[in-house]
């Protein structure tokens, strides 16, 4: 019998998966900063900077960001490290990669950035590589989860460490309710006005409601290679930052 997984609300077959995305992200990549902003208000840029603030990332450090799509984060770390430090932005789907790759062009970072097509749950380094390992609004989409925390920590070196900032659980009812109530009415007709794709919006707000909660993912990170994790909320809970330590 076929193993199965989730893609939003629907069943596939985990082989499926990453395609599906793929397609998703292939339909996305050219708005994807637009909708970003139109649909966070421009608050995903203040959630970055706070994810940043955790990486502990020093002049000369070398960095992961995986899942880097349009390199928001791997553009702030590679000034954080230095022309001394490297940053690798890795990512599943070639689209946004090029994406991120022109956008840091753009900006004259060049000397201290490397790019890697690669799946998280499979990654082409060395282990005990990176002094962090970042990874932003991407862990949702990845098929095996577990097995890409693995990864991380794989890759991590002591006494580095790994900063998820994802969508999670809001913290009060309220917000909840009002957040459910946006993310399915007002992101897929943001989605078909600003990117002419409704369908990718609606798998991106089902994606949220399947991932695992704080705790949830908390113990998976302790599971699967992490000796400490801490949890930020932020914003109510909408979305949370996990930095996992490994000793």
């Amino acid at each position: 019998m076929t193993e199965k997984t989730h893609f939003g609300y629907r069943q596939v077959p985990r082989e499926e998966k990453s395609r599906l995305v793929g397609s998703v992200f292939d339909s996305v990549a050219g708005r994807y900063d637009l909708m970003n902003d139109a649909m966070s208000f421009g608050i995903h840029r203040l959630w970055k900077r706070v994810a940043l603030e955790y990486t502990g990332l020093k002049r000369g450090g070398q960095a992961l960001d995986l899942a880097s799509g349009t390199g928001d984060l791997a553009a702030r770390m590679a000034r954080m490290v230095g022309d001394s430090g490297l940053v690798v932005l890795s990512d599943i789907n070639a689209s946004m990669l090029a994406v991120g790759r022109e956008k840091l062009d753009e900006q004259g970072i060049f000397n201290n950035v490397e790019y890697s097509l690669a799946n998280a749950e499979e990654l082409p380094f060395e282990s005990n590589r990176f002094d962090c390992v970042t990874i932003g609004f991407g862990l949702r989409n990845v098929t095996d989860q577990p097995r890409a925390l693995a990864e991380m920590s794989r890759v991590l070196k002591p006494g580095g460490r790994v900063v998820i900032l994802e969508f999670s659980k809001p913290t009060n009812t309220l917000v909840e309710r009002v957040y459910d109530a946006y993310s399915f009415s007002a992101l897929p007709v943001m989605g078909k006005l600003l990117a002419n794709d409704a369908d990718s919006y609606r798998y991106l707000a089902e994606s949220i409601r399947m991932h695992p909660d704080q705790e949830t993912l908390e113990r998976m990170m302790l599971d699967n290679g992490f000796d400490h994790v801490d949890v930020h909320n932020l914003t109510f809970g909408v979305v949370a930052i996990h930095v996992g330590f490994k000793f």
